[in-house]
């Protein structure tokens, strides 16, 4: 049994790492998870208009909604000469399964799929509720953006997000705001900067103004930080020109309560203090927006601010899945994600009790000669199985 489950796992891993998936470019990925839900004997499968797949099963009796969810697309491989191993051929080295999207979250997602399958075909669909799965599109670019659309057609109950976590339990994670911060000034030619106003000296006096910012501290999360991460200015090159624009990005790691108009409010009265002594500083703050074509035509366009979120220890739902791990042989602690996932929405903006389980430790993620083993996707196939047998009872 367990044999031929490792094999069915390795098999359906190496499916979805040989189908190159960077965000927009799924369409590959979303055919081989459909076709495995259809196999597998789903009752429903679904491609939606932006290409992330659900599937579902009903039980035998009412009950509750339970999705698991995960997404398709990887981050870039970069310079494929860095790897040692073909990023993209899933080759197993002592236990180890190399490639992009192994840990991240490939290996998790044929593993919460088959679980789910395997469960309902044991007990003969003789179990409560509907047992959801979702594969989202683009989660690498907008961390929950897709997951709106399957919380509105699948109107889940609870969730469980598939992304690593070292076989442990999650309850919580920070979220992330992208920060615009610009300074506007005035070209002149650089042979006579009397005559303009440099954009780029008036955003130095903010960076070291926004240094002094001290985000608050959650007992159970952490800090919530916020990291320069870059600097541009225009016109560029100069070529002997004053710059007329300076735009500086921050990475914000968001806590529980805080909302857009309070993180985007510090850092206007950061902004005013700075201005008020300086009458001709011309400065603002916007939560950064990107848009991109998904690979079924359609565009996708959001803010870069994708909500904290935390559930209690004592939730029934941590309770329940941790005795369904228990009962699967773990040995689950319970922490929380140091990243962004598909939660900031269900959890941040849809207020749905959700927990994250899955195979491999967050390190792995996005690195070089990524990889999973072989190992934790059978335990964590193990442990979906387990959870959803005390869910669904």
């Amino acid at each position: 049994m367990i044999e031929s489950c490792r094999r069915q796992l390795v098999e359906f891993t190496r499916e979805l790492v040989a189908a190159r998936s960077p965000s927009g470019s799924e369409d590959g990925a979303a055919a081989a998870a459909a076709r495995w839900m259809s196999i597998l004997g789903f009752d429903r499968v679904v491609v939606d208009e932006l290409g992330s797949v659900w599937g579902s099963i009903t039980g035998a009796r009412d009950g509750r909604r339970v999705l698991l969810d995960g997404h398709l697309d990887t981050v870039e491989v970069g310079d494929e000469d860095q790897w040692a191993h073909d990023p993209f051929g899933t080759e197993e080295v002592q236990g180890r399964l190399y490639g992009r999207g192994t840990s991240d979250m490939k290996g998790a997602l044929a593993a919460m799929i088959l679980a789910a399958a395997d469960f309902a075909a044991d007990c003969a669909r003789d179990f409560s509720g509907d047992i959801l799965v979702s594969c989202t599109v683009c989660e690498e670019i907008f961390e929950g953006i897709a997951a709106r659309r399957m919380s509105a057609e699948l109107r889940p109950e609870w969730v469980i997000l598939g992304e690593a976590s070292d076989l442990n339990l999650k309850r919580g994670q920070r979220g992330r705001a992208e920060l615009w911060v610009h300074t506007e000034g005035k070209t002149a030619h650089s042979s006579n900067p009397g005559a303009g106003r440099n954009a780029v000296y008036d955003m130095m006096h903010i960076v070291q103004k926004l240094q002094g910012l001290t985000p608050r501290v959650d007992s159970f999360l952490g800090e919530g930080i916020m990291e320069l991460t870059d600097i541009c200015s225009e016109p560029y090159p100069g070529r002997s020109m004053v710059p007329e624009l300076c735009k500086a990005t921050y990475d914000r790691r968001l806590l529980p309560g805080e909302d857009r108009e309070s993180v985007l409010e510090q850092v206007n009265t950061a902004l005013e203090k700075v201005g008020s002594n300086d009458p001709g500083l011309s400065a603002g703050v916007q939560c950064a927006s990107d848009e991109i074509t998904c690979y079924t035509g359609v565009r996708m366009a959001a803010e870069r601010f994708f909500p904290a979120w935390v559930i209690e220890e004592d939730h029934l739902l941590v309770e329940a899945a941790a005795e369904g791990l228990r009962r699967a042989g773990l040995s689950p602690q319970v922490s929380h994600y140091s990243f962004c996932t598909n939660g900031s929405h269900y959890a941040g903006e849809r207020g749905l009790p959700s927990i994250g389980f899955g195979p491999s430790p967050e390190q792995l993620a996005h690195i070089t000669d990524e990889y999973v083993l072989v190992e934790d996707l059978v335990s964590a196939y193990k442990g979906y199985r387990g959870m959803l047998e005390v869910l669904m009872s």
